[in-house]
């Protein structure tokens, strides 16, 4: 029996095996196998433009290995494949390995950030571009590696353009390495030169064919009719607040601007006067929320089986749409409709539901973001919808500022979100916008090396020792601007990552061991030193991943609330800190989703700063900074001030003042004057925030700047852990980042804060290149930082004319002797009132006003206001007289009057001469 049962098991392997075989060679890339398998063993790069459906991804790694293994070469081949994100790396392999009869982590692995199955015996591993730069970090000859194949390379991620710089240099070395590079649409000519005129193979593709439907023809076939009013997409409350409320929009979008043109060229005669009204009103930025669920319904009720696959342009698209549809008779109905959901940030086993089939009379819908465009294949599709736009990072280099705006695609991607739908049979695309705009796209999209900030990639390109940075990045496929890698190289000169001559510095080399952004990396290894780790590994790794704190459209006031009860320090990351203790008590207790529902947590954010702590706390002992022993390495991590200055350390100089009105405040950062907050962070929903400054992880442009998440800290937090530190012009005048900031104190106390920062800069140093030093050697300058930083009143009274703060209203009558020259010309003279001017308006105040009163004496006596103070000078002879000594008043009150004569007048002018824009 036992027998049979084994035959009937063996004979159904070989069938399915069989059957395998005979789909692998159905496919067109298999019809080119000895072409392309005769140009890889010939020259040392190779560019393969298959087009999609060909098979070029899940077969040319197959062709190799199995040529390798025929040659008897087997046992020395290790191929790498990266893929640009992770669930590509982890469904492709799983599919070589199906196709291979074998489990994954035999001949077949994969490597993803936090997760990976490989074993002795594989040779074909599949990873993102991440985790082969990482090894090129310890192994810069790829040792033991045969082929290195670079998928989807037109997609021109940084990584991917990094990779390419770093094995042009590596090939000479290398002669028997084989580099391909591989890609659905792909400017081959581009990458040819590159590589010195390396041959060039074109797969076919097989797709069904695809009819097209762009917004004149779906308005013309369906009756659809736009209004102005029907186009707007319902994100709820929190997103039309954030938006509507906090920063109005002024300006025609960028979205609208681009195809502006094109529309006005348009001429759409040919079609029916209702469609032609619907576009004359069509509105460019909408993502279209209603005609999406209109055409959802249509295809639900009308058209024939298939799965239908909706790109949308990011997470709040996708989630908000997703609520809406839920609430849909038909589209939310579990018996009619299966709706999902992926996006990059989601958890893996999220992401891979995408793949499951549905049951017998259930559509399939699938909301997703540009991940589903060329990574990722499923095989059900048959009806795609497409808004034509996509998130992107921009990065505006003469603000220093990054932008994440939805942009519109290039026509390649808009070819390759059409072919999705003829993979299984003949398909439908719906391009949610008219065919001129589509005319008006780019080619190809930008490269993210010209884009988006450029901190971490010089860094890498430091611990490579790949020459200096702007030399390294002149030689990329498309060389960034200079403005761009002047600003990385600047910043981490500001962090302490690199010397004034560009090199590594001590603490630059242990960031290179951190694949985190440098700012995150220093502040776990100041977290390490200090013996705070843990607090400092949970804010490490949540700024790491998508914001565990939801706020679902229908409960944003309840959800609110729960984050409310985790913040009471004006502290989004300490309230991070309180969730995620919180989280693992319940988890001991096996209450972990109960407490994530009652807390409106995200249980899979949750999951992965747990996993990333563990990783992280792995990279610092391997480093060195800690070891075994948790105890030591928390010993303070109970120390709320201490927490607060290694945060302060680790974002600096992502700065912001805070600078109050009479009833609320308003920030202003060095480069964006003005910012706003998130409406998410805890510190949106303060009326007054006791502290001088905000220090922040990301600042992002939309239609204004806006502040993700932040932390307050005092005077004292900033003077000891923010950047270096100078003398000022004056005794008792310390500078920052260049001048641009200023704090103004007592010579003595001046004299302190200097002495203690340089003894607390020997100490991170010391202790770097001696990590099993004991810091207790330090004591006494520890436990003197601790009390400062415990004292600090956090009132920023060491601000130029933070003071001001107070909203009390005081009448100031001059009772003592005059400090400063109220008759003679020059500063202080004829200047004071535009002094005084300057001073306020420079700290984000109103300009003062002036009330004169004529006394029984025929002389004048003037009252300057300001912030809800009155200050009243001394009688004079005549109106001009008056106010000016008034404003002489002011100015002496605000600086607290320390000093006498022409030296304080001296400085006072040369104080507030400087350029408004150089202050907060």
């Amino acid at each position: 029996m036992a027998e049979k049962f084994a035959t009937a098991g063996s004979a159904a392997c070989l069938a399915e095996g069989r059957k395998m075989l005979e789909f692998r060679k159905s496919l067109p890339a298999y019809k080119e196998k000895d072409a392309i398998l005769t140009a890889i063993s010939q020259n040392q790069v190779v560019i393969i433009s298959g087009e999609t459906g060909c098979g070029k991804t899940t077969q040319i790694p197959q062709f190799i290995l199995e040529s390798e293994i025929e040659s008897v070469q087997g046992a020395g081949c290790s191929i790498i494949c990266t893929q640009p994100r992770r669930i590509s790396a982890m469904s492709v392999s799983e599919r070589v390995a199906s196709e291979r009869g074998e489990k994954l982590g035999e001949c077949v692995g994969y490597k993803v950030r936090l997760e990976g199955i490989k074993g002795r015996d594989t040779h074909l591993l599949f990873c993102t571009t991440g985790i082969l730069l990482r090894r090129l970090l310890v192994d810069r000859n790829l040792k033991g590696i045969t082929h290195v194949i670079v998928d989807e390379i037109h997609e021109r991620g940084m990584n991917e353009d990094f990779l390419l710089i770093v094995i042009k240099d590596l090939l000479p070395r290398r002669p028997e390495l084989r580099l391909i590079l591989m890609s659905a649409t792909l400017d081959a000519e581009l990458f040819s030169s590159y590589f010195g005129g390396a041959r060039i193979l074109r797969i076919p593709g097989f797709t069904y064919p695809v009819r097209t439907h762009f917004l004149e023809n779906i308005l013309e076939m369906t009756g659809y009719k736009l209004t102005l009013y029907n186009q707007i997409d319902d994100y709820g409350q929190e997103r039309v607040w954030r938006t509507s409320k906090q920063a109005p929009r002024k300006r025609k979008s960028q979205i609208a601007s681009a195809v502006e043109e094109a529309l006005r060229a348009a001429d759409f005669k040919e079609y029916g006067s209702q469609t032609r009204e619907s576009l004359s009103c069509w509105n460019p930025d909408c993502v279209g929320f209603n005609l999406i669920e209109y055409l959802l319904c249509n295809i639900c009720e009308n058209e024939r089986p298939g799965a239908v696959l909706v790109f949308m342009t990011g997470w709040d698209d996708i989630s908000s749409l997703k609520d809406k549809l839920l609430s849909h008779p038909i589209l939310g109905d579990p018996s009619q409709v299966l709706l999902l959901a992926c996006h990059g940030s989601m958890a893996s086993s999220e992401q891979r539901l995408i793949f499951d089939e549905p049951k017998d009379g259930v559509r399939k819908i699938v909301l997703a973001t540009n991940i589903t465009e060329t990574s990722i294949t499923i095989n059900d599709v048959v009806f795609v919808l497409d808004c034509g736009k996509a998130k992107e990072t921009s990065y505006d280099a003469l603000n220093n500022t990054p932008c994440l705006l939805p942009s519109w695609i290039s026509k390649v991607s808009a070819q390759q979100r059409r072919g999705r739908a003829g993979r299984v049979q003949p398909g439908e695309c719906y391009h949610l916008y008219p065919r001129c705009v589509y005319e008006a796209f780019a080619e190809y999209q930008l490269p993210e090396i010209l884009r988006t900030p450029l901190q971490s990639l010089c860094l890498q390109i430091k611990s490579l020792k790949l020459r200096s940075i702007s030399e390294f990045l002149s030689r990329a496929l498309q060389s960034p601007e200079l403005l761009a890698v002047q600003n990385a190289i600047e910043y981490l000169k500001i962090i302490g990552a690199l010397d004034e001559n560009e090199n590594l510095t001590v603490l630059g080399r242990y960031l290179t061991m951190l694949p985190m952004e440098p700012k995150l990396g220093k502040m776990l290894v100041l977290g390490a030193i200090f013996n705070c780790l843990d607090p400092i590994l949970t804010v490490v790794a949540g700024l790491s991943v998508r914001d565990p704190f939801l706020t679902p459209m229908d409960k944003k006031d309840l959800a609110e609330a729960a984050k409310s009860q985790f913040s009471r320090d004006y502290s989004d990351h300490l309230a991070l800190v309180r969730a995620y203790e919180g989280w693992k008590d319940a988890e001991r207790d096996f209450a972990g989703y109960d407490y994530c529902w009652k807390n409106f947590l995200s249980v899979q954010s949750m999951k992965a700063i747990d996993s990333l702590r563990k990783e992280f706390f792995t990279l610092l002992k391997d480093a060195g900074l800690v070891d075994s022993n948790t105890t030591i390495c928390n010993a303070w991590s109970h120390e709320e001030h201490l927490i607060r200055s290694v945060i302060c350390y680790g974002l600096y100089p992502g700065l912001s003042s805070v600078v109050h009105n009479e009833k609320s405040f308003s920030l202003k950062t060095m480069e964006d004057g003005q910012v706003l907050l998130y409406s998410n962070s805890v510190n949106a929903r303060e009326s007054k925030i006791p502290y001088p400054w905000l220090v922040f992880n990301e600042k992002i442009k939309v239609n204004a700047v806006f502040l993700r998440d932040s932390t307050a800290v005092s005077d004292s937090v900033l003077l000891l852990f923010g950047g270096s530190m100078s003398k000022g012009d004056i005794d008792g005048h310390l500078k920052m980042l260049g001048g641009y900031l200023e704090f103004f104190m007592k010579p003595a106390i001046a004299e302190m804060y200097q002495t203690l920062r340089r003894e607390l800069d020997e100490l991170i140093q010391t202790k770097l290149l001696n990590p099993r030093m004991d810091i207790h050697v330090y004591h006494e300058l520890l436990c003197a930082i601790r009390l400062l930083l415990s004292e600090d009143k956090c009132d920023g009274k060491f601000v130029f004319g933070h003071q001001v703060l107070k909203p009390s209203k005081i009448s100031v009558m001059s009772t003592q002797p005059a400090l400063v020259s109220r008759t003679e010309s020059g500063p202080g003279g004829d200047n004071s009132k535009s002094q005084l001017q300057t001073l306020l308006t420079r700290a984000g105040y109103a300009a003062p006003t002036y009330k004169t009163k004529q006394l029984k004496n025929n002389q004048f006596r003037a009252t300057v206001e300001f912030n809800g103070m009155q200050i009243m000078g001394q009688p004079c002879n005549n109106k001009k007289s008056a106010e000016k000594d008034a404003a002489v008043e002011a100015l002496q009150w605000l600086m607290g009057g320390t000093q006498t004569g022409h030296e304080y007048v001296n400085h006072m002018s040369m104080l507030l001469k400087k350029s408004k824009k150089d202050h907060y």
